[in-house]
């Protein structure tokens, strides 16, 4: 039997409305910062596409106020599931806004674990947001990701990825990271989001980097989806040099 949620989040970001807008109402722009590669048709009836691994999600746009509000909603599935997203946009002093996130619908049988798991992304996802806006303006991104299932306990990867990165002990906000990945140019930044066990975050001067364990509920999967701001990338070459990177580090 389908439950009915609401989920709610306030985020301060250093950006104007207008850029707010352009970052969460544009493919480019919420490709700069939140998972898979977005598509959008603009204008209340148009449609958004958002494609993960191959999967493909659309929702209608009920919502549009340039500026201000954005809305959508996904069809109700044969379960009476659905997701339904509002943006509420309000420009602050000194150029800075506040953004509200409203997600709503019916979740499914464990909609427990689902729930919070969409809190718990989202904290990611509008941090990876903040630091696009204050790190990134008027920049677009190209969205790289892999994946791995089956690596195990948090513990063991975040040590493992700890390990990779450069750093001696847990990982925490602060710390200096510098790794390679076969085939891309060093990588040297600061870890800008950490919230053990489920996820971290590296920024350096050309991108913003994100790690996300899955937990044992969702099949112990390592997850990447990493944020490049550096021009000329190959999207294709970069998956294939971080899905590498993923397969030999020692977990599962």
């Amino acid at each position: 039997m389908g439950h009915h949620f609401e989920l709610r989040k306030d985020v301060e970001l250093a950006a104007t409305p207008e850029q707010v807008w352009e970052a969460i109402a544009t493919g480019p722009g919420i490709d700069s910062w939140f998972m898979g590669r977005s598509e959008v048709e603009p204008g209340e009836g148009g449609r958004t596409r958002l494609t993960i691994a191959g999967h493909v999600e659309e929702s209608t746009i009920t919502g549009w106020e340039p500026g201000k509000r954005l809305a959508d909603r996904t069809a109700t599935a044969p379960d009476g599931t659905f997701m339904a997203t509002e943006y509420l946009i309000e420009g602050r002093e000194r150029g800075s806004t506040t953004l509200r996130l409203v997600q709503s619908g019916v979740l499914g049988d464990d909609w427990e674990t689902e729930y919070e798991a969409m809190g718990i992304g989202w904290g990611m996802y509008l941090g990876t947001l903040a630091a696009y806006l204050a790190h990134f303006p008027g920049r677009t991104a190209t969205p790289v990701s892999a994946f791995r299932p089956g690596v195990g306990g948090a513990d063991r990867v975040w040590a493992a990825v700890a390990d990779a990165l450069g750093v001696a002990g847990p990982l925490a906000e602060g710390q200096r990271v510098r790794f390679t990945v076969a085939g891309l140019p060093p990588i040297e930044g600061v870890v800008d989001l950490a919230n053990l066990p489920t996820y971290v975050g590296v920024r350096t001067a050309d991108g913003l980097y994100r790690f996300l364990h899955s937990g044992a509920e969702r099949g112990d999967a390592l997850v990447l989806g990493h944020h490049v701001f550096a021009s000329g990338q190959d999207p294709a070459r970069s998956e294939r040099a971080w899905q590498d990177w993923l397969a030999a580090l020692p977990v599962g």
